[in-house]
């Protein structure tokens, strides 16, 4: 592979909750802890933050990290991250949400790993999910894949629909980290919103609706994805532990 970039979309304004980025998650904001160990990997050329929030610009600045500003208004994370990368000469582009802040090297490295087979142009990851409550719950986003591990659907609904009880099942929430070659992300740019992507929301159901599978890697529990005050509970009991 070339030159290989992680960039962290961060946009201060979330719907369901506000303002989470800059949240306190014990000593350090949301944002900060997945800037910092998404560098500490030290699987990157280069990372950066990329926002168009002031107070998001100024936290990471202060720290000495590299920061981005994105000028046009964005509907999701990919779009943020095309507009910063359009004249970079890069060929991998990794995504990790702001509202991760506990990533690992461990999956990003097997993530990244999928790109020596030419064919995959998208990669994320999934876990698998056990408790019926997440299973049911639309704000957590599941995955099913093929016999290759690449998509075939994702959806806030329960997936696949336990219809036979006789046949165990293992279901995967996706995990919002994603990876893509630099031409698979322009060209998500330049499609519309597809009619899956819009009655879901979930932008990575344009790239299935556009033909194009993402290769999904299993990962171990990767903490809290904080998109809710409850999540935000959830992610100060895993910093205590």
């Amino acid at each position: 592979m070339g030159k290989t970039i992680a960039m962290i979309p961060a946009r201060y304004d979330a719907t369901r909750f506000p303002g989470k980025l800059m949240k306190m998650l014990g000593d350090k904001t949301v944002i900060r802890r997945a800037y910092e160990n998404t560098l500490e990997t030290g699987l990157f050329d280069e990372v950066s933050v990329v926002t168009d929030s002031d107070i998001i610009f100024e936290e990471i600045s202060k720290i000495g990290g590299l920061v981005r500003r994105s000028i046009q208004t964005h509907e999701s994370g990919s779009d943020r991250i095309a507009e910063a990368v359009r004249d970079m000469d890069v060929d991998i582009i990794l995504n990790v949400q702001g509202d991760m802040p506990f990533v690992k090297k461990a999956p990003l490295a097997r993530l990244l790993d999928v790109f020596k087979d030419p064919l995959v142009q998208v990669g994320s990851l999934m876990q698998e999910v056990h408790e019926e409550a997440a299973i049911k719950n639309p704000n957590v986003v599941k995955v099913v894949v093929d016999k290759n591990q690449d998509s075939l659907l994702f959806s806030r609904s329960p997936i696949p629909y336990p219809r036979s009880t006789d046949q165990p099942i293992t279901w995967y929430e996706h995990v919002g980290v994603y990876a893509y070659r630099k031409n698979a992300l322009m060209d998500f740019t330049t499609w519309p919103m597809t009619p899956l992507e819009a009655a879901e929301k979930v932008e990575c159901l344009r790239y299935l609706e556009n033909g194009i599978p993402l290769r999904m890697v299993v990962t171990e529990y990767m903490g809290v994805n904080i998109d809710t005050p409850e999540d935000m509970e959830k992610a100060l009991q895993l910093i205590n532990l």
